[in-house]
């Protein structure tokens, strides 16, 4: 779907929560967050090596894209990992936000809102034609909240292929 101007975005953020790329220093604190991210989807072979130098790519300044961390009272209660990304219908840059979690204790408190916004913010920044997402079907109460961010449902089928 191709959109010539840029939608609001959600504007409500709590207080007490503040969002900032992850440095090197605090991606080991994000690490188990990645790993219930990644069993909230039932990966069966967490290996935190693995994403330690996955997600290393990631801490800013990045070529490959970034982690924002959302912290509430000094704890970090929330990741997004977003991927620079491209569009050929444009032609133009896009953020692709390819990972959002919020750990459990921190649900329904404005966290993924906050991420979602910093994400926008991001791509507002870098001149990209759009921050764009993807849910499993199955997650209604991720849908809900996307739903109310001022974002259109895609038209399009995602397909997947083990080379």
């Amino acid at each position: 779907m191709v959109r010539s101007a840029p939608r609001a975005t959600v504007a409500w953020v709590p207080a007490k929560v503040h969002v900032e790329p992850i440095s090197a220093d605090q991606l080991e604190a994000l690490l188990p967050l990645i790993g219930a991210y990644q069993r909230f989807y039932r990966v069966e072979d967490i290996d935190e090596g693995r994403n330690r130098a996955f997600f290393a790519r990631f801490v800013a300044p990045s070529e490959d894209g970034m982690l924002l961390g959302a912290w509430r009272d000094g704890e970090l209660a929330g990741y997004a990992c977003l991927y620079w990304h491209f569009t050929s219908l444009v032609p133009a840059e896009t953020v692709l936000m390819n990972d959002l979690y919020v750990a459990e204790s921190f649900r329904n408190q404005g966290i993924g809102r906050a991420l979602i916004e910093a994400s926008a913010v991001v791509a507002r920044d870098r001149g990209a034609h759009r921050l764009e997402w993807a849910t499993q079907p199955s997650n209604l109460t991720a849908q809900r909240l996307y739903d109310r961010t001022g974002a259109e449902r895609s038209e399009w089928v995602e397909y997947e292929l083990e080379p």
